[in-house]
């Protein structure tokens, strides 16, 4: 049986180890904190593949976005994910680039309507509909949003109790152990080591923290992303907006998660998030411009997520060159793929069976 550690317990580190536990691998899961602790747990977490290209890149997050809708019929209840479609429209300055989008995703095939103020109103009937003014609208309904920690909690537990993989939290990994140039395992920071055959690092934007082997880092670019919870609201919002004057999604119990992607062009990596922000002051206005009815709102909570992200923009998962057993799975969009890259990894390490959609994803790209 192949012993295989895989360090983090995010969503992609989830998914990861309950594929391999699922082939037959004996697995050990490492995270420093708790499972979902990262980024997995301050992110925006839309499932789409919207304006991701080159088309290799779009179709692994169309994969990602089929298995997550799939593993209802596999799993029966999954409560993390929640479909629905998104609407999306914008300022006129960007109407031609809409166009082009949609045109380009309809090429691709992917699902995208254009629809009338009318049908914007049956679907989110508490938009303020004189905000849309003659802005054409799309609905893209093979979308929706996930929350990251229930399915992280659900992928270690089938891991765990169906297929017997042991997870270890408060382990923080301080560098790969080796035998010439083959992976034996990691050490840990309080100088204990656990032996395996292959070790997989998904630990997102720390994925060189935890290889001292400065030959062995990828070139990472990480960003930063600002959420704003509202408290709960008199709004019936249930799919995923991406709108001309802000971004927002369901959150549970009534609340709401604004985002907006100029907003994140005034904040940085070491930004301290607080609801007194200005930045929060203005999403909350603009969510009233959507949502009037909700009337005005604090913040009842503002986090800094850091997305982790290849130094080229694009999903880094495969073996890392120059040493044997040493796997990485690092990428953006990191909730909408991790199904299906639990699937690829899993058969590319226990069954030997190499994924063609990751042929122009591999870590080999950066030690030329």
């Amino acid at each position: 049986m192949t012993k295989i550690i895989v360090i983090g317990a995010g969503v992609v580190g989830a998914s990861v180890a309950f594929r391999l536990a699922q082939a037959g691998a004996e697995v050990l899961v490492l995270d420093a904190n708790r499972p979902g602790g990262g980024t997995s747990g301050i992110s925006y977490a839309w499932t789409n593949a919207h304006r991701k290209p080159p088309y290799p890149y779009h179709v692994l997050n169309v994969n990602g976005m089929k298995l997550h809708a799939g593993l209802r019929e596999e799993l029966g209840a999954t409560p993390w994910w929640h479909g629905g479609g998104s609407l999306e429209w914008t300022e006129p300055e960007r109407w031609d680039s809409f166009a082009a989008n949609i045109a380009q995703l309809r090429g691709w095939g992917y699902a995208a309507e254009s629809i009338t103020p009318a049908e914007v109103a049956e679907l989110e009937p508490d938009i303020d509909l004189a905000l849309l003014g003659d802005a054409p609208v799309a609905f893209f309904p093979d979308e929706g949003w996930c929350d990251p920690v229930v399915y992280i909690q659900a992928m270690l537990s089938l891991a765990t109790r169906r297929h017997g993989a042991r997870v270890v939290l408060g382990a923080r990994v301080a560098d790969l152990t080796m035998q010439g140039d083959r992976t034996t395992g990691v050490r840990l920071a309080d100088g204990a080591e656990h032996g395996a055959d292959v070790v997989v690092n998904c630990t997102g934007r720390w994925t060189n923290d935890v290889v001292r082997e400065v030959g062995l880092h990828l070139p990472l670019a990480p960003t930063p992303g600002l959420l704003v919870f509202t408290p709960p609201v008199a709004c019936g919002l249930s799919r995923v907006l991406h709108t001309s004057v802000v971004n927002m999604r369901p959150d549970g119990a009534g609340r709401l998660m604004l985002h907006w992607d100029p907003t994140d062009l005034t904040v940085s990596l070491d930004t301290r998030p607080s609801v007194d922000m200005p930045q929060v002051a203005d999403l909350l206005r603009r969510a009233r411009q959507v949502f009037p009815g909700i009337g005005p709102i604090p913040a009842e909570a503002v986090r800094l997520g850091i997305r982790p992200i290849p130094g080229d923009g694009l999903t880094a998962v495969g073996p890392v060159p120059r040493v044997d057993g040493y796997y990485v799975a690092v990428t953006h969009s990191g909730v909408t793929m991790s199904p299906f890259l639990g699937v690829c990894v899993a058969d590319e390490i226990v069954r030997g069976i190499s994924r063609p959609e990751l042929a122009d994803f591999r870590p080999a790209r950066f030690f030329n």
